[in-house]
């Protein structure tokens, strides 16, 4: 069963147990790509800055977040994968919360629809 898959228009709304599931899996592919996220944040703070592991998880946190670096940078090397960094998360965030809003989205907009379906046809 993949993840995009969702109910045809014509079929009913999904039971609240599959609904529930398909939240938690995308709730996972989320936590699944936000450790990626950060580790890369991590690996990239530690490598161009020397910066330790602590700083580097807070400075790769507060970037993937959206709040910005806690530590001065002090390299051109650690400055230039911060801003590289600051815009892989930007565009991270966006799909991210996409993957997490489809199944409530699809769930409202597919019981208008049936909604709608039932009264045409009645």
């Amino acid at each position: 069963m993949r993840l995009t898959r969702f109910e045809h228009h014509r079929q009913p709304v999904a039971p609240l147990r599959r609904f529930a599931l398909r939240m938690g899996r995308a709730m996972l592919l989320w936590l699944a790509l936000t450790v990626v996220g950060l580790a890369i944040g991590m690996v990239g703070y530690a490598a161009s800055e020397q910066m330790s592991v602590v700083d580097a998880f807070v400075n790769a946190a507060m970037i993937l977040s959206g709040m910005g670096p806690v530590t001065e940078l002090k390299t051109t090397g650690g400055k230039l994968f911060a801003g590289f960094y600051a815009i892989f998360s930007g565009l991270f965030v966006v799909i991210a919360t996409g993957f997490v809003l489809a199944p409530v989205l699809h769930r409202v907009l597919h019981s208008f629809h049936v909604e709608e379906g039932k009264d045409a046809d009645d």
